[in-house]
Protein backbone atom coordinates (compact mmCIF):
# COMPACT_ATOMS: atom_id res chain seq x y z
CA UNK A 1 0.00 0.00 0.00
CA UNK A 2 2.67 2.56 0.69
CA UNK A 3 4.28 1.87 -2.57
CA UNK A 4 1.17 2.48 -4.37
CA UNK A 5 0.96 6.16 -2.14
CA UNK A 6 4.37 6.64 -3.87
CA UNK A 7 3.57 6.11 -7.18
CA UNK A 8 0.48 8.66 -6.70
CA UNK A 9 2.64 10.68 -5.30
CA UNK A 10 5.26 10.53 -7.71
CA UNK A 11 2.32 10.78 -10.67
CA UNK A 12 0.94 14.41 -9.06
CA UNK A 13 4.42 15.71 -8.42
CA UNK A 14 5.68 14.96 -11.97
CA UNK A 15 2.14 16.19 -13.89
CA UNK A 16 2.97 19.21 -11.85
CA UNK A 17 6.45 19.66 -12.67
CA UNK A 18 5.51 19.15 -16.08
CA UNK A 19 3.72 22.46 -16.44
CA UNK A 20 4.89 24.58 -14.06
CA UNK A 21 6.81 26.47 -16.72
CA UNK A 22 3.67 27.15 -17.81
CA UNK A 23 1.61 27.81 -14.88
CA UNK A 24 4.08 30.12 -13.36
CA UNK A 25 3.39 33.31 -15.99
CA UNK A 26 -0.05 32.64 -14.59
CA UNK A 27 0.63 32.86 -11.28
CA UNK A 28 3.08 35.87 -11.54
CA UNK A 29 -0.06 37.21 -13.46
CA UNK A 30 -2.09 36.60 -10.21
CA UNK A 31 0.92 37.94 -7.74
CA UNK A 32 1.19 40.88 -9.94
CA UNK A 33 4.93 39.93 -10.07
CA UNK A 34 5.26 39.46 -13.87
CA UNK A 35 9.16 39.86 -13.45
CA UNK A 36 8.80 36.03 -12.40
CA UNK A 37 6.96 34.74 -15.49
CA UNK A 38 9.75 32.51 -17.30
CA UNK A 39 11.00 31.57 -13.78
CA UNK A 40 10.70 27.99 -15.22
CA UNK A 41 11.06 28.20 -18.44
CA UNK A 42 14.37 26.25 -18.17
CA UNK A 43 11.96 23.17 -17.39
CA UNK A 44 10.03 23.03 -21.16
CA UNK A 45 12.31 21.16 -23.11
CA UNK A 46 12.01 18.20 -20.27
CA UNK A 47 8.01 18.54 -20.35
CA UNK A 48 7.37 15.43 -23.25
CA UNK A 49 9.79 13.53 -20.69
CA UNK A 50 7.87 14.74 -17.61
CA UNK A 51 4.89 13.72 -19.24
CA UNK A 52 5.97 10.72 -20.03
CA UNK A 53 6.93 9.39 -16.59
CA UNK A 54 3.69 10.65 -15.37
CA UNK A 55 1.77 8.40 -18.04
CA UNK A 56 4.13 5.60 -16.87
CA UNK A 57 3.62 5.96 -13.23
CA UNK A 58 -0.51 6.73 -13.15
CA UNK A 59 -0.35 4.03 -15.38
CA UNK A 60 1.04 1.54 -13.16
CA UNK A 61 -0.34 2.81 -9.76
CA UNK A 62 -3.85 2.01 -11.85
CA UNK A 63 -2.07 -1.57 -12.89
CA UNK A 64 -1.85 -2.47 -9.28
CA UNK A 65 -4.97 -0.96 -8.20
CA UNK A 66 -7.17 -3.15 -11.00
CA UNK A 67 -5.15 -6.47 -11.03
CA UNK A 68 -6.57 -9.16 -9.66
CA UNK A 69 -5.98 -9.86 -5.72
CA UNK A 70 -4.56 -13.24 -4.97
CA UNK A 71 -6.77 -15.47 -2.95
CA UNK A 72 -5.10 -16.56 0.74
CA UNK A 73 -5.93 -19.69 2.35
CA UNK A 74 -6.76 -17.50 5.80
CA UNK A 75 -9.35 -17.66 8.83
CA UNK A 76 -8.74 -14.16 9.42
CA UNK A 77 -10.95 -10.90 8.69
CA UNK A 78 -10.23 -9.61 5.30
CA UNK A 79 -12.89 -7.07 5.45
CA UNK A 80 -11.91 -3.88 6.27
CA UNK A 81 -12.55 -1.25 3.61
CA UNK A 82 -8.85 0.68 2.60
CA UNK A 83 -8.51 4.64 3.59
CA UNK A 84 -9.42 6.82 1.15
CA UNK A 85 -5.84 7.89 -0.07
CA UNK A 86 -5.68 3.85 -1.24
CA UNK A 87 -9.16 3.45 -2.71
CA UNK A 88 -9.55 4.00 -6.11
CA UNK A 89 -11.53 7.15 -5.94
CA UNK A 90 -8.92 8.70 -4.64
CA UNK A 91 -6.33 7.37 -7.61
CA UNK A 92 -9.01 8.93 -10.40
CA UNK A 93 -9.10 12.10 -8.94
CA UNK A 94 -5.22 12.35 -8.61
CA UNK A 95 -5.59 11.11 -12.38
CA UNK A 96 -8.27 13.66 -13.77
CA UNK A 97 -6.04 16.52 -11.64
CA UNK A 98 -2.92 15.25 -13.90
CA UNK A 99 -4.83 15.02 -16.97
CA UNK A 100 -5.74 18.90 -15.94
CA UNK A 101 -1.86 19.84 -15.03
CA UNK A 102 -0.60 18.41 -17.92
CA UNK A 103 -3.20 20.23 -20.52
CA UNK A 104 -2.47 23.39 -18.69
CA UNK A 105 -0.64 25.49 -21.75
CA UNK A 106 -3.64 24.79 -24.08
CA UNK A 107 -6.25 26.43 -22.03
CA UNK A 108 -4.04 29.03 -20.04
CA UNK A 109 -5.09 31.86 -21.50
CA UNK A 110 -8.55 31.96 -20.09
CA UNK A 111 -6.48 33.19 -17.12
CA UNK A 112 -5.48 36.44 -18.16
CA UNK A 113 -7.75 39.31 -18.44
CA UNK A 114 -8.38 41.28 -21.92
CA UNK A 115 -6.96 44.33 -21.42
CA UNK A 116 -6.71 45.25 -25.15
CA UNK A 117 -7.38 48.98 -25.79
CA UNK A 118 -9.51 50.40 -28.33
CA UNK A 119 -7.10 52.81 -29.83
CA UNK A 120 -8.22 55.71 -32.06
CA UNK A 121 -5.66 56.53 -34.69
CA UNK A 122 -5.33 60.49 -35.68
CA UNK A 123 -2.29 59.82 -38.72
CA UNK A 124 -2.27 56.47 -40.19
CA UNK A 125 1.40 57.26 -40.69
CA UNK A 126 2.26 57.03 -37.25
CA UNK A 127 1.32 53.26 -37.23
CA UNK A 128 4.29 51.15 -37.05
CA UNK A 129 4.89 47.97 -36.91
CA UNK A 130 8.36 46.07 -35.14
CA UNK A 131 9.11 42.40 -34.51
CA UNK A 132 10.71 41.42 -31.39
CA UNK A 133 12.85 38.38 -30.82
CA UNK A 134 12.08 37.02 -27.45
CA UNK A 135 13.83 34.61 -25.68
CA UNK A 136 12.27 32.10 -23.50
CA UNK A 137 8.96 31.72 -24.39
CA UNK A 138 7.81 28.15 -24.22
CA UNK A 139 4.53 27.76 -24.22
CA UNK A 140 1.35 29.36 -24.87
CA UNK A 141 1.12 30.66 -21.25
CA UNK A 142 4.35 32.84 -21.95
CA UNK A 143 2.59 34.15 -25.01
CA UNK A 144 -0.47 35.39 -23.00
CA UNK A 145 2.05 36.99 -20.44
CA UNK A 146 3.77 39.04 -22.84
CA UNK A 147 0.24 40.34 -24.82
CA UNK A 148 -0.86 40.87 -21.67
CA UNK A 149 2.11 43.73 -20.45
CA UNK A 150 2.27 45.09 -23.58
CA UNK A 151 -1.15 45.73 -23.97
CA UNK A 152 -0.70 47.63 -20.66
CA UNK A 153 0.78 50.34 -22.81
CA UNK A 154 -1.47 53.11 -24.23
CA UNK A 155 -1.67 52.85 -28.30
CA UNK A 156 -1.12 49.25 -28.98
CA UNK A 157 -3.07 48.40 -31.55
CA UNK A 158 -1.99 44.83 -31.90
CA UNK A 159 0.44 42.06 -30.16
CA UNK A 160 1.19 38.50 -32.00
CA UNK A 161 3.71 36.64 -29.76
CA UNK A 162 4.76 33.22 -31.05
CA UNK A 163 7.13 31.12 -28.64
CA UNK A 164 7.43 28.69 -31.54
CA UNK A 165 9.22 31.80 -33.80
CA UNK A 166 10.66 33.42 -30.59
CA UNK A 167 9.19 36.35 -31.71
CA UNK A 168 6.26 39.41 -30.69
CA UNK A 169 5.17 41.41 -33.20
CA UNK A 170 3.16 44.71 -31.81
CA UNK A 171 1.35 47.28 -34.14
CA UNK A 172 1.38 50.59 -32.70
CA UNK A 173 0.75 54.09 -32.82
CA UNK A 174 4.36 55.52 -32.21
CA UNK A 175 2.69 59.28 -31.08
CA UNK A 176 1.51 57.06 -28.05
CA UNK A 177 4.40 54.43 -27.00
CA UNK A 178 7.31 53.80 -28.04
CA UNK A 179 9.78 50.77 -29.33
CA UNK A 180 11.66 51.20 -26.03
CA UNK A 181 8.44 51.46 -23.96
CA UNK A 182 7.14 47.91 -25.52
CA UNK A 183 10.70 46.47 -25.06
CA UNK A 184 10.86 47.47 -21.62
CA UNK A 185 6.94 45.87 -21.09
CA UNK A 186 8.66 42.66 -22.55
CA UNK A 187 11.77 42.25 -20.53
CA UNK A 188 9.23 42.73 -17.68
CA UNK A 189 7.71 39.46 -17.87
CA UNK A 190 10.91 37.91 -17.16
CA UNK A 191 11.64 37.05 -21.23
CA UNK A 192 14.12 38.67 -22.89
CA UNK A 193 13.83 41.13 -26.27
CA UNK A 194 17.16 40.09 -27.72
CA UNK A 195 18.36 42.77 -30.05
CA UNK A 196 19.42 42.43 -33.57
CA UNK A 197 22.82 41.94 -34.66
Amino acid sequence: MKSENKLIGTGLLTAITASLCCITPVLALIAGTNGIASTFSWIEPFRPYLIGLTILVLGFAWYQKLKPQKEIDCECDTDEKPKFIQSKTFLAIVTVFAIIMLAFPYYSSIFYPDNKKEVVIVNQSNIQTVNFNVQGMTCAGCEESIKHAVNELDGIINVTPSYEKGSAMVEFDRSKTSKVAIEKAINSTGYKVIKDK
